[in-house]
């Protein structure tokens, strides 16, 4: 085609090839070439000022698009009994899209009029643009509870499961949603809950036998009293909530930045975006963008949606749920950085040299619109030569740049030399029943690491520029390890032929030389784990003893206000320090400082303890039916009662009881972390390969006992006083008067 589209033409084209849409695309599309190109950009610059269009980076599209969590109103039925709603935030300047509701078995019945807040899905319908799924109704909250049904010729009562619930609720003929007797379930207040007889609720979720794992994490949620429950007052700030404007804010909706998370994350609290430094004294240097989330402006000091925020701490994530720090309306909608759609952040932007050296960086309260959601896959396959449609579109101007920046960070990196620990991150995938359908080991791509460095750097900018400007905040501190733990440290480097720099001060190159001695041999594991537990816990504190793992002078979380309180006092610090408005950090906020730190150290204890318990129970069920089967694995942990094992398929940790091992006595040596046998000499030790039995799995308390077969390669020996074993020490006289001696010594612990 020679002849240059009209307006409407080029309209339809963008709409119906939204991953196409870069003027070089157009221009294919319509067979445009040489100097007809010049009327083409004036055309697009037309569309562009008349609002029709809007430009990002090089890609034109069309303004008119909702948000993937949104309020709505429903409209009510049609003729055909249809549902739909009207989207009550639209901001576009072409006609509301119609929504078509989508009403699943159990949803709660929508009257028109009603506001709901809903996911939605665009499609390319006959008379609707989006389909709707419910997540809740406006203004409406019940009480959930989580118990035991217990059956009766009236209904029945579900008996709580919370330790400090002290009333069982009353459930009426009709509302037992099929509940069984002794089922766990959850249910909700289905009427006011007055003083005189039970609180009414009605049946809305059957999770069935107590022991399966659709139970399995609220149980943890509700032993280790994590609130999973919003309040009332809570949810109606929340849903009061509306889209933040330009007011008081630098417009950075031209800047292409893009969030990238993993393929299911529902919120988006982070955004980046790099470009070449154009100053021509910067040679090789990059701008950095990172824009985050701004919690601040809707989570405000001494709110109810404060209060509640500070008493959680943090969102809890489970293999089946998330327990979320703030309300849906914020965190999956209004403080999520959603494809498209203009959100209000907190921004700082840095310049790095050649060699990844921050060399300054400026913060930003702004109003951004992600130029695209990805996921780490599909930005690895892309940097790899095989991006999709997506990110085809996004490589020269957002992919290759965060690149190339990415290859500057690791040079400031390698010279920092944080703790570089290969410990691999499982993952439990669950299939539709809630049963564990298989574990993996996550895959780790560099789009990982290049998220984690443009986050560190921006922590570090955070925690700089509120110190300089000497305003107060939480720092994450990691201080270094006790003298007693490198001391136990070194004794198991020696003992695998290792050695670990004593008599000076410590730095996390002289570990990462240890773990690098190590690496390939068959001590790895043991190296890695004993250094990992040689670490003390990180915690937050208003003053800055600096971070030993990450080998920084100080640091303060900035990045995941959705999910962190600590980053949240870090926002309102920023906003304070800058005069951005008068939702900084208060003077009753900046006067318990301490209490918050310690509070929220605290929080995020609990939600490791229950995020861990629950992973054992899943896995612990999952294993239940391999009872006898022989799987390898590594001895991860010695104890004077038996050895504690990590299996290599599912990174399972079970117990093989001391009694269960041989016919002998086994003397356990805590300075070097072993258990040798009495009469063979048998020595097992951390990081050893062996082969184990499935003897027994508890799914009810995560509990996984073994039997151990084989100790790297060579069978236990089965009786007493065999001949010369593998596992005999070459200094076998100097073990047994060891043996002797502990037997006649009770040796304490050290912890």
């Amino acid at each position: 085609m020679n002849k240059i589209p009209t307006k409407a033409e080029i309209q339809n084209w963008i709409s119906e090839h939204p991953t196409q849409t870069s003027k070089r695309d157009i221009a294919k599309a319509f067979g445009i070439k040489g100097a007809a190109r010049i009327d083409l950009k004036r055309i697009l610059k037309e569309l562009e000022a008349e609002g029709h269009l809007t430009k990002r980076s090089k890609t034109y599209r069309d303004p008119d698009k909702l948000p993937p969590v949104s309020v709505l109103a429903i409209l009510g039925p049609d003729k055909d009994g249809d549902l739909f709603a009207r989207p009550l935030e639209w901001t576009g300047d072409g006609p509301e899209p119609r929504i078509l509701m989508l009403v699943r078995d159990g949803d709660s019945a929508l009257g028109e009029g009603e506001r709901i807040l809903a996911k939605l899905q665009e499609i390319k319908g006959e008379d609707h643009q989006y389909q709707a799924r419910l997540i809740r109704k406006i203004g409406t909250n019940p009480h959930k509870i989580l118990g035991v049904f217990r059956k009766s010729a009236e209904g029945g009562r579900v008996l709580p499961i919370d330790k400090g619930s002290n009333k069982d609720w009353l459930v009426k003929a009709g509302n037992e949603g099929g509940a069984k007797d002794g089922e766990l379930v959850e249910a909700e207040q289905s009427g006011p809950t007055g003083r005189m007889g039970l609180p009414v609720a009605r049946i809305v979720t059957r999770l069935g036998d107590p022991t399966a794992p659709k139970a399995v994490s609220l149980i943890a949620i509700h032993q280790l009293g994590i609130p999973d429950d919003f309040p009332d007052a809570v949810i109606d700030e929340a849903d009061a909530a509306t889209p933040a404007d330009l007011t008081g804010r630098e417009d950075l909706r031209d800047v292409p930045l893009v969030t990238i998370d993993p393929a299911d994350a529902r919120d988006h609290d982070d955004a980046i975006w790099a470009e070449p430094d154009g100053d021509p004294s910067n040679k090789g240097g990059f701008i950095l963008w990172v824009a985050i989330a701004d919690v601040a402006h809707y989570v405000t000091p001494g709110s109810q949606l404060d209060r509640e925020a500070w008493t959680r701490g943090n969102s809890s994530y489970f293999p089946d749920r998330v327990v979320p720090m703030l309300p849906d309306r914020l965190s999956g909608d209004l403080c999520s950085l959603h494809e498209g759609v203009p959100r209000a952040c907190l921004a700082v932007k840095m310049t790095i040299d050649a060699q990844g050296k921050k060399l300054k960086h400026t913060f930003l309260r702004g109003l951004m619109r992600s130029a695209a959601s990805l996921n780490y896959a599909e930005v690895q396959q892309a940097r790899d030569g095989a991006p999709n449609e997506k990110c085809a579109r996004l490589m020269e101007s957002v992919i290759d740049p965060i690149y190339q920046a990415y290859d500057a960070l690791k040079n400031a990196r390698s010279l920092r030399q944080p703790l570089e620990l290969d410990l691999p991150e499982r993952k439990i995938i669950l299939g539709e029943d809630g049963r564990v359908k298989s574990v993996n080991f996550a895959e780790r791509f560099d789009a990982h690491k290049l998220i984690e460095e443009f986050m560190v750097l921006a922590n570090v900018s955070a925690a700089e520029e509120l110190f300089h400007r000497n305003r107060p905040l939480l720092y994450r501190v990691h201080e270094e390890p006790s003298d007693e733990k490198l001391d136990a440290l070194r004794e198991i480097a020696g003992a695998s032929g290792f050695t670990l720099a004593k008599g000076q001060v410590l730095h996390t190159s002289h570990l990462n030389r240890l773990l690098a001695q190590a690496a390939g041999t068959d001590q790895d594991d043991l190296i890695n784990i004993s250094t990992l537990r040689s670490m003390t816990q990180a915690y937050y504190h208003p003053e800055n003893f600096g971070h030993f793992g990450l080998a920084l002078r100080s640091y303060a979380h900035f990045t995941s206000p959705i999910r962190r309180y600590a980053d949240l006092i870090v926002h309102r610090a920023l906003v304070s320090a800058h005069g951005w408005g008068k939702d900084g950090l208060s003077p009753d906020e900046i006067d318990r400082l301490e209490v918050t730190a310690k509070h929220i150290s605290e929080t995020e204890r609990r939600s490791m303890t229950a995020e861990r318990d629950t992973t054992d129970r899943y896995l612990a069920s999952y294993l239940s039916e391999r009872i006898g089967d022989e799987m390898a694995g590594h001895i991860s942990g010695i104890q004077k009662f038996g050895l504690f094992v990590k299996l290599d398929e599912t990174g399972a940790d079970g117990l093989v009881p001391v009694r269960s091992i041989g016919r002998e006595f086994f003397v356990f040596d805590p300075e070097r972390q072993t258990l040798m046998g009495s009469d063979t000499g048998v020595t097992l030790a951390i990081g050893q390969s062996v082969l184990v039995k499935i003897a027994d799995a508890s799914p009810i308390t995560g509990g996984l006992e073994l039997e151990l077969l084989q100790v790297e390669g060579e069978n236990m020996p089965g009786g007493a006083r065999r001949g010369p074993s593998k596992y005999r020490s070459r200094k076998h006289g100097k073990n047994k008067a060891k043996q002797d001696k502990a037997r006649k010594k009770v040796v304490r612990r050290r912890h």
